[in-house]
């Protein structure tokens, strides 16, 4: 469903927009309604597309996308929920922009957020190549950035972490995310988080777009990984901001946000570093990362924390031990890419 422009110049400024903005919606309640605000508040708003795509909402969040806004915003509703990756490839290859944007729900634009950014990813940055990729700052209520850009992956970071060597001797294992840089530079990094991910069309059609066997998590990070293999740069943009609420639409379901996760992990092994290194990040979740979290859990009892959140790592862990089978053929193609 596509809302009317108010007036035809602002129409026929829609038909070419600058940038298409991709947002998969799941249950975000109030969150959408208030990213779409801030989409129309921005400096560059008559040269966006945004498209959401609902991806089986039962709380009717995606309502929000049929009111009026100086923006043009097309909404598509699927009657199943196709995973983030599948929802995000419906709308980016539906659009025609130069460039997409793919935005979380859980975000609120600042009003020079998307001018800033355009402006940079369409500039030389390093070796005279525009970036492939770009990010920005993230930050909570309080300003603090967050450490969202990840480090590059390997096989041996991958299964040190699944075996929780970076909690015991964090020294041995780099960590997942660049937690020890404050993130106030611009520099090349090896994956912007998917929360706000900026990519030029060409490149985005050149790799693919995002491989839909990760139904959510890494999805991100492998579509990074991609486009450096392409020689393209990846880069974190110090210069503008996006407010943004960790975790706002999956802090609901914990068991499920493990479940997937843990399987992303395995698919991402599979692809980049083959079944055996899958199979050996699958045995220590389930075997070192599954107990160590259920004592986890217990001890933060005594501080308040929910007291079945024990039995819902023990839920994803069990949901994964079910999707083995079919998890199996899914990690063989993955490994034969």
């Amino acid at each position: 469903m596509t809302k009317a422009s108010p007036d035809p110049a602002a129409a026929s400024r829609q038909a070419s927009a600058r940038l298409d903005i991709v947002i998969v919606n799941w249950n975000s309640g109030a969150l959408l309604a208030d990213c779409l605000d801030a989409l129309a508040g921005s400096t560059i708003a008559g040269d966006l597309h945004v498209f959401v795509v609902d991806n089986a909402s039962h709380d009717g969040s995606w309502q929000a996308a049929e009111a009026a806004y100086p923006i043009r915003v097309t909404l598509m509703r699927n009657p199943d929920n196709r995973g983030f990756g599948a929802a995000c490839n419906q709308a980016a290859f539906a659009g025609t922009a130069p460039h997409i944007l793919f935005l979380n729900p859980d975000t609120r634009v600042f009003p020079d957020t998307l001018e800033k950014a355009l402006a940079f990813i369409a500039r030389p940055f390093q070796g005279g190549q525009t970036p492939g990729v770009a990010g920005v700052q993230l930050v909570d209520d309080t300003g603090e950035v967050q450490r969202t850009c990840a480090n590059a992956p390997s096989a041996a970071r991958l299964l040190g972490r699944a075996l929780a060597i970076d909690k015991v001797a964090p020294g041995l294992v780099t960590p997942l995310f660049m937690t020890s840089w404050d993130h106030g530079d611009t520099r090349p990094v090896a994956q912007v988080m998917g929360a706000f991910l900026l990519i030029g069309r060409p490149l985005f059609v050149q790799l693919g777009g995002f491989d839909e066997r990760f139904f959510v998590y890494y999805e991100d990070m492998d579509l990074c990984v991609r486009a450096g293999g392409a020689g393209r740069s990846v880069v974190h943009y110090a210069d503008a901001r996006v407010w943004h609420q960790s975790q706002g639409t999956t802090a609901q379901v914990k068991d499920r946000r493990q479940f997937y996760f843990w399987r992303s992990e395995a698919l991402f092994a599979a692809k980049h570093y083959g079944l055996a290194t899958a199979w050996a990040v699958l045995a220590a979740q389930l075997l070192v990362q599954t107990p160590l979290r259920v004592a986890q859990t217990l001890a933060r009892r005594r501080q308040g924390a929910r007291q079945d959140e024990w039995r819902q790592v023990l839920r994803g862990a069990s949901m994964l031990l079910r999707d083995l089978p079919a998890l199996a053929g899914k990690l063989r193609d993955a490994a034969r890419r």
